[in-house]
């Protein structure tokens, strides 16, 4: 077998008494797409952090194409050659662009930063195309541009260290149907012209329908399922998956149901195999 892009194994992470990560193992092949789904505290977020390296493990492994990653850089090359490995798109592009920097100037500076060697100009104009925007966006600031397109720059930033791992963080959950459904589009398109393996952190088992080839479902910390995407969503075998599922509106959703089927689950009373 060769070696994943991307392999963690036993991280775990607590917060006081809080074990907001317990034990949470997965690969990522060369290219592939893998999600984490769960709801509100059930660590995806937390796990994710650990990946990009903006929390630290209590215990456990990161590791790149069979390579440690440390918990912590030293010196700046150094912190500079670990951005390049993993980035991260987060829910809300407004918050992660800096306001009064325009999109040329907040590509050409990342460009600088990673390769100063390079002339940033062609580059920037080839990710703007990439991601669909175009030169006619690279004068603009944050605020003149739509939410989909603050996001297709926030990719753009992201794609211009040439990372081999993109974390996408709810990166589409704050934006519209059709502008979700154009982001997706646009991170499959880039999949196919790239290496990069993404990393999906969702609530939103449609987003994992259409973009991940493997799945892992995350409660209270802990992987409870795991699989091939298509084979865990036709046919899950953990109740909480299924809840997952069952959650999602459609004719003859009864949510009066759902409310009990949760409230079972988390019921002391619940069987170790439901909660494991």
């Amino acid at each position: 077998m060769p070696e994943p892009l991307l392999g963690v194994t036993g991280l775990s992470r607590a917060f006081g008494a809080v074990r907001a990560v317990d034990d949470v193992s997965f690969t990522l092949p060369e290219g592939g797409s893998l999600g984490i789904v769960g709801g509100s505290g059930s660590g995806k977020t937390t796990t994710a952090r650990i990946v990009v390296g903006l929390e630290r493990a209590d215990e456990g492994e990161v590791r790149l194409r069979g390579r440690v990653r440390p918990a912590r850089a030293r010196g700046r090359a150094e912190r500079l050659a670990r951005a390049r490995e993993v980035q991260m798109v987060f829910q809300d592009p407004y918050l992660s662009l800096a306001p009064r920097t325009t999109v040329d100037r907040m590509l050409r500076e990342t460009l600088r930063l990673h390769f100063p060697d390079r002339d940033p100009a062609p580059r920037v104009r080839e990710l703007l195309d990439q991601v669909g925007l175009g030169t006619r966006a690279a004068g603009a600031l944050p605020r003149a541009l739509s939410g989909g397109q603050r996001q297709r720059v926030a990719i753009a930033r992201a794609l211009a260290v040439e990372p081999a791992v993109l974390v996408l963080d709810e990166a589409v959950a704050a934006l519209d149907v059709s502008v979700q459904a154009q982001i997706l589009n646009l991170l499959a398109d880039i999949r196919e012209q790239t290496p990069v393996g993404y990393l999906f952190i969702t609530h939103d088992l449609g987003v994992v329908r259409c973009v991940t080839d493997e799945v892992l479902v995350m409660r209270h910390g802990r992987v409870v399922e795991a699989g091939a995407t298509a084979r865990v969503l036709a046919a899950p075998h953990h109740p909480y998956t299924r809840l997952l599922l069952d959650s999602v509106p459609r004719p003859g959703w009864n949510p009066a149901r759902i409310a009990a089927a949760r409230q079972e689950l988390s019921s002391p009373q619940a069987t170790p195999t439901q909660e494991a």
